[in-house]
């Protein structure tokens, strides 16, 4: 062999065994493997795991939906608030919405509604150059904060709400184990993140918790304007699951070496 070839042999062997690591470190937990889910074809369809709430096609999945009608492949809000016939605990949503034209009224009497877990809203308001107090307009959390931006299409085009929903839990004494969170993407844009609820939204007394099931219907609200509801679908969530087999170690090797816990 060369000089000049024995000189390549050893630069590669040299970045091969510098590329290579020296060591690994490991967590020692043994993870379950997570579901496959298959999304959708396109950008908000429903993934494979999803419950359609609605299709464009019926009303059969909510309760009290009766004065509510169907039009070209939306609901329209009707009289009273409906609620879906089965409840969720932890959950992404994702639900479309569009304010009446041409647009009529002011403030939270222009293209009013709303979509609730629970007691819990998220505010469905024509918020397009339309003025109303900030923690009462589009994908606000009911009269607790404003969005941390203002994503309104104008009246007559459609909206897109994208939720992830984390539940409240409650001990048995009725206290609260831990509050509800919700994150929330308006037209694709962050507009609630990882919000930590201070109770329920009601307009005429302070938010507060009252012990309820983990699980609760999703809710649309009648506010008396006729917001038209299409694509809505849900998913309920769960995070990853494994158990601690073994401390936290390096591995370097054939030698493994436990990683000290901060004192």
């Amino acid at each position: 062999m060369s000089k000049r070839a024995s000189a390549t042999l050893a630069l590669l062997l040299s970045l091969a065994a510098s590329a290579a690591p020296a060591q690994e470190y490991l967590n020692g937990i043994e993870w379950q493997e997570p579901p496959v889910v298959t999304p959708g074809e396109k950008c908000g369809e429903a993934p494979s795991d999803a419950v359609i709430l609605f299709d464009g096609k019926d009303l059969s999945a909510w309760k009290g939906a009766e004065t509510w009608k169907v039009q070209d492949g939306a609901m329209v809000v009707g009289k009273q608030m409906i609620e879906s016939k089965q409840a969720f605990g932890d959950s992404q949503l994702h639900i479309e919405w569009s304010a009446p034209t041409p647009p009529v009224g002011e403030s939270q009497g222009r293209g009013n509604s709303g979509v609730f877990f629970g007691p819990y809203e998220l505010q469905v308001l024509d918020s397009y150059k339309a003025k109303t107090y900030f923690d009462g307009q589009a994908a606000a959390i009911y009269k607790q904060t404003p969005p941390m931006a203002n994503a309104m299409k104008a009246p007559g085009d459609w909206n897109t709400y994208d939720v992830i929903w984390t539940a409240p839990r409650f001990k048995d004494d009725g206290s609260l184990e831990s509050p509800a969170y919700i994150t929330v993407l308006h037209n694709g844009v962050v507009a609630q993140n990882h919000f930590q609820l201070l109770g329920n939204t009601p307009f005429n007394e302070p938010p507060k918790y009252v012990k309820h099931d983990v699980k609760q219907p999703i809710r649309l609200q009648d506010h008396g304007n006729p917001v038209r509801f299409r694509n809505i679908w849900i998913r309920e969530t769960k995070p990853a699951e494994g158990k601690q087999v073994k401390e936290p170690f390096i591995r370097n090797g054939d030698k493994e070496t436990p990683v000290k816990k901060a004192s």
